[in-house]
């Protein structure tokens, strides 16, 4: 039984990871955009 727990853990941990991976590359994404669009504007 403890198996199965810790492996519902892993699974969730796992899910969480991957979530906060795909905001985190997200952000960056949107942050490069809006540097990319205050860079053009002013030149």
């Amino acid at each position: 039984m403890a198996k199965e727990e810790i492996k519902k853990l892993l699974e969730n941990s796992k899910k969480e990871l991957d979530g906060n991976y795909d905001n985190f590359l997200n952000s960056i994404k949107d942050d490069l955009k809006s540097f990319k669009k205050k860079t053009l504007d002013r030149i």
